[in-house]
């Protein structure tokens, strides 16, 4: 087995110049299949929610929902780093509650959590507690209503200067990496080279220290697909094809047949 990554190893890779592979998952299954596949960094994210669960957005997601499914991840895990994403409502009343809601998350298998936002103090304070942090930035999916939608942020020069201003108090709180979501190519570029920590994109452009995409949309899984998202496999139309041969295989009788049979 390869050496378990770390926090310290994904800094240490911006300092490298390498680029950090990151994707989300939910489960076992996924999650080792992302581990076999050398991924870095693998993010049991609270888009579980909408992914896994039909939700209408990360909102709906829950702490024991995202326990549950940290846990699970976790145990198909054997070198990538294991990120638990922090949901909406476990941290923002105080910093107690942060830290409370993240040690469960820890307990349940990760060695990294995440959390989004303008919260230095949540993070300086799981970072004292031993507790790997990285931010997010930009495009926060848990303040879509905030947002009226999922839309690019910072695209313009007060928006800019927010964000970097944002990324650098987190970075001084000890975030050991940011997630920087849907915001223009040059402004990720900017706050990356003004960053000792890594970046890792999402809808940002090429110029971050990594990139982080979500499981379903890698494999092509969903009837939509996105600008910011790449599918790598048609795995919708392949799946439905296999489905539809066993059900026909079924009602043929060809399924199961003596080869299957004790």
């Amino acid at each position: 087995m390869s050496e378990r990554i770390t926090a310290p190893r994904i800094f240490q890779l911006k300092q490298d110049r390498t680029k950090i592979v990151c994707a989300t998952a939910y489960d076992a299954l996924e999650a080792s299949l992302l581990d076999e596949a050398g991924v870095d960094l693998i993010l049991v994210g609270d888009s579980v929610a909408s992914v896994k669960l039909g939700l209408a957005n990360t909102v709906f997601a829950t702490l024991e929902m995202m326990v549950h499914h940290t846990a699970a991840a976790a145990r198909g895990v054997e070198r990538a780093l294991v990120v638990g994403d922090l949901p909406f409502g476990s941290y923002q009343s105080s910093v107690s509650q942060c830290v409370d809601s993240a040690s469960k998350l820890m307990q349940a298998g990760a060695r990294a959590v995440k959390l989004e936002g303008d919260f230095p103090d949540r993070v300086a304070a799981l970072t004292h507690a031993g507790i790997p942090t990285m931010g997010h930035l930009g495009m926060t999916p848990q303040s879509v209503n905030k947002f009226g939608g999922h839309r690019v942020q910072a695209k313009d020069a007060d928006g800019a200067a927010s964000l970097l201003a944002s990324a650098l108090e987190l970075q001084q709180a000890g975030a050991f990496a940011i997630v920087l979501e849907l915001v223009p190519s040059e402004v990720a570029r900017s706050v990356t080279e003004a960053l000792s920590i890594p970046t890792i994109g999402i809808g940002a452009g090429p110029y971050c220290s990594g990139e982080v995409q979500v499981w379903s949309d890698l494999l092509g899984l969903g009837t939509r697909t996105y600008k910011h998202a790449k599918p790598y496999l048609s795995g919708r139309e392949l799946i439905l094809g296999a489905l539809r041969q066993y059900a026909a295989e079924v009602r043929e009788g060809k399924f199961p047949s003596e080869d299957n049979s004790f």
